[in-house]
């Protein structure tokens, strides 16, 4: 029986869906990489590492080859580092979104602070800086 697509792109993303594999992914854009360099750059113990990368590899989102004695992992098609792009561009726009609306309610929150009903109007302006 075959899955329907919908069910396919939500495992895909699920199998996207932890830092560590992210991290993974980016570190693999720039070219492949035996598993010593992606430890140097992962703060990470090594059998976590190396359970990350057999998610990865069993989804098919990347490779592994053996070369001199060590496994070299390499992104398994282009398309991968595009989606990573695209990533990285929703959440910027998102973010950028959120950055207006921050802006607006600190605004508001500064008009408002001469307001005697507006009591506790210093906390919240105290959590919005915090944001």
């Amino acid at each position: 029986m075959t899955v329907p697509l919908y069910q396919a792109k939500a495992e895909f993303f699920r199998t996207l869906g932890h830092p560590v594999r992210i991290q993974v992914l980016e570190l693999l854009q720039n070219g492949p990489l035996p598993v010593r360099d992606l430890l140097a750059e992962i703060d990470i113990e090594a059998s976590s590492l190396s359970q990350q990368l057999a998610v990865l590899r069993k989804a098919g989102i990347v490779t592994a080859t053996r070369e001199s004695g060590s496994v070299v992992y390499a992104l398994s098609a282009p398309d991968v580092a595009g989606l990573l792009a695209s990533a990285r561009w929703i959440l910027t726009e998102v973010l950028a979104g959120q950055g207006e609306l921050l802006a607006e309610l600190r605004a508001e929150a500064g008009r408002e602070s001469g307001t005697p009903a507006r009591r506790g109007g210093a906390k919240v302006r105290q959590e919005l800086r915090a944001l």
